[in-house]
């Protein structure tokens, strides 16, 4: 490749992350932090799904941020940002007006705990949801090859107190119990091998600790001062003392 359109194609990535980062994220599954950062390796899987884009690594986003595209982002450690954004995400005013149905994914290792349980992050999480079944789809072999589909009624779960966030064309929301998520059943395989490992836990012998009642101590006889004293002033037995012996036992 020339030095021309090896500078062309730098360009035209730069040209490219500016539109992602600082105009539609959420076009490309992708969520900003809030302070609209977005971890590079988030961002480059994201890049790597459109055409044309799937050389891309962070080595050649550098190239981007030292040269024209200097001036146009922000790094901080694992993170990037655009420094002029078009976009908007309000975590403190909630949507009403839903779609019926939202589609999101979950790794297939989780599939049986999420049918059982519902859906629940931690603090300041959310999870990501999409009216599109191709993004969710997108968004979940991310982190899984072959991620299992849920489709959430968003409608009615807003109705019964179920927060949801927008963004762009994407939901965000913390939790979402079960009553409202509907996918395939768990297949027989996996719910045999979760009773397997559930019956060998209870099989297991339970190692008791004793019981120490207020006011009592345990004694540790590798911790008494005076056993490493008595240890540390008994010299060990040379050879001299062995052939002292040897002598005595002679004259006996």
């Amino acid at each position: 490749m020339g030095r021309r359109n090896h500078q062309f194609r730098v360009d035209d990535l730069g040209r490219f992350l500016l539109y992602v980062l600082g105009r539609r994220p959420d076009e490309f599954g992708l969520i900003p932090d809030q302070d609209g950062f977005i971890k590079y390796k988030d961002l480059i899987r994201a890049v790597n799904e459109e055409p044309g884009f799937s050389y891309v690594r962070q080595s050649h986003i550098n190239e981007v941020l030292l040269g024209r595209g200097r001036n146009l982002f922000q790094t901080a450690e694992n993170k990037i940002r655009a420094l002029e954004i078009k976009w908007s995400l309000n975590l403190n005013s909630h949507v009403n007006d839903l779609p019926n149905i939202l589609f999101i994914t979950v790794r297939k290792k989780a599939h049986p705990m999420v049918m059982e349980m519902g859906l629940s992050s931690g603090a300041g999480r959310h999870f990501v949801l999409s009216a599109d079944e191709v993004m969710a789809r997108r968004i979940g072999r991310r982190r899984d090859p072959a991620p299992v589909l849920l489709k959430v009624a968003a409608d009615r779960a807003s109705k019964a107190g179920i927060v949801f966030y927008a963004f762009g064309d994407l939901f965000l929301s913390p939790e979402i119990p079960i009553a409202f998520i509907s996918g395939p059943p768990v297949s027989k395989e996996i719910l045999e091998a979760r009773a397997e490992v559930e019956i060998e836990r209870k099989e297991r012998p339970m190692i008791k600790k004793p019981a120490i009642t207020p006011g009592s101590f345990v004694l540790d006889v590798n911790r008494d001062p005076d056993l490493k004293r008595r240890a540390k002033g008994r010299k060990p037995r040379g050879w001299k003392e062995e052939a002292k012996d040897i002598r005595r036992s002679k004259r006996q």
